[in-house]
C-alpha cells in the first residue's frame, strides 16, 4: 500500500468512527435502542458509564438505557466535541470525545447538565467500525429544579452525590 493509500485509509477510518459516534448520540437522543445497540460489538466488552452503571455487554447497557431514557418525559441532548481518534491498525482504534449532555425531565421538572469525556476503543468488524470498550467520566455537573417556575440550582460542581444524581429516579413513577 502506498503512503497516499495509507493516509487515505487512515482518514476514512477516522471519518467512519466519527459517523459511528454521531449515530450513537443521535440514536440516544431519539430513543432508538436498536440503533444504539448496533453501534457496539457483540459479546463481552467493558462499558463504564459511572452512575448509570457498568456493564459487560451492550445488551445489558441498552436495557438500562431503555428503562431510564426511552420515556416521553425524558428530553435529552448529547453534544459531542473535540474528538481525538487514534488509528492503531486497519482493525483497531481508540479515541476520546468531550460530551456536553443536557436532559430535561418534564415529569419531575428537573434539568441535568453534565460535561465530561468518553474514552473509547473501536474494532472494525466485517468492514464496519464498532465500539468495543467505552468509559464516561463526569467533569462538571449542574442540577436545577424548575418546579417553582424559576430555575433553582440544586447542585453545581464536578460530580454530584448519589442522592442527587440517581439516574433511576427519572424512570420512577411520580
Amino acid at each position: 500500500m502506498s503512503e497516499f493509500e495509507q493516509r487515505l485509509a487512515r482518514l476514512e477510518a477516522i471519518e467512519a468512527i466519527k459517523q459511528l459516534k454521531s449515530r450513537y448520540f443521535f440514536s440516544c437522543d431519539n430513543k432508538q435502542p436498536d440503533i444504539v445497540r448496533s453501534c457496539f460489538v457483540d459479546g463481552n466488552l467493558p462499558i463504564d458509564y459511572g452512575r448509570v452503571g457498568s456493564f459487560s455487554n451492550a445488551d445489558d447497557m441498552v436495557a438500562v438505557f431503555t428503562q431510564y431514557a426511552c420515556e416521553a418525559h425524558i428530553v435529552e441532548m448529547h453534544h459531542a466535541q473535540n474528538p481525538q481518534i487514534f488509528i492503531h491498525s486497519a482493525e483497531q482504534a481508540s479515541g476520546t470525545w468531550g460530551l456536553y449532555y443536557y436532559m430535561i425531565d418534564t415529569r419531575r421538572k428537573e434539568v441535568t447538565q453534565l460535561g465530561g469525556f468518553y474514552e473509547d476503543e473501536y474494532l472494525r468488524v466485517e468492514g464496519e467500525w464498532k465500539i468495543s470498550a467505552t468509559r464516561y467520566r463526569v467533569t462538571s455537573t449542574q442540577f436545577m429544579d424548575l418546579s417553582e417556575g424559576m430555575a433553582k440550582v440544586m447542585f453545581a460542581g464536578r460530580e454530584a452525590s448519589a442522592d442527587i444524581d440517581d439516574p433511576s429516579k427519572q424512570a420512577a413513577q411520580p
